[in-house]
């Protein structure tokens, strides 16, 4: 099984009841890293989602606080002034974002696999790990995680 490291957007996603279709995709992967045991975020996603949820969602503080607790079921990634520079480098290899490249800075430290995301480029490799847009209407989280 593939570990997967899941982006920010995702999760917002499987938060957000006005994203329809993406709704649903994002529930169906967050849940099928949770079931197998694969999924990895850090805490830049958590922080992110956080913001997000209480902000643009509206979402209540007992709300976000639940799903922040379900969300420390995955392995978290904590910072550290490496990946931090690590990010630089990423940034500087690949003209991403410092936020993109911190990102795959966290997964290039957690030996993912893949990146799950709607914000990089699907299919492109970064350190050496693939990003897949599991919200795509062709995407099949089952297929691709086996």
């Amino acid at each position: 099984m593939r570990s997967c490291f899941i982006d920010s957007n995702i999760v917002v996603y499987a938060n957000d009841c006005n994203a329809g279709e993406k709704q649903v995709k994002a529930i169906e992967t967050v849940t099928r890293c949770m079931k197998a045991q694969n999924g990895i975020m850090s805490i830049q996603v958590l922080q992110e989602y956080a913001n997000i949820a209480l902000n643009r969602l509206h979402q209540e503080p007992p709300v976000v606080l639940q799903q922040l607790k379900l969300l420390e079921s995955f392995k978290i990634v904590i910072p550290s002034s490496k990946m931090v520079r690590r990010s630089v480098e990423i940034r500087d290899l690949y003209r991403v974002s410092f936020w993109d490249a911190n990102i795959v800075a966290a997964a290039e430290a957690a030996d993912c696999d893949l990146v799950l995301s709607e914000d990089l480029s699907t299919g492109q490799y970064y350190a050496g790990i693939e990003v897949i847009n599991p919200l795509r209407p062709d995407f099949d989280i089952f297929r691709i995680l086996e």
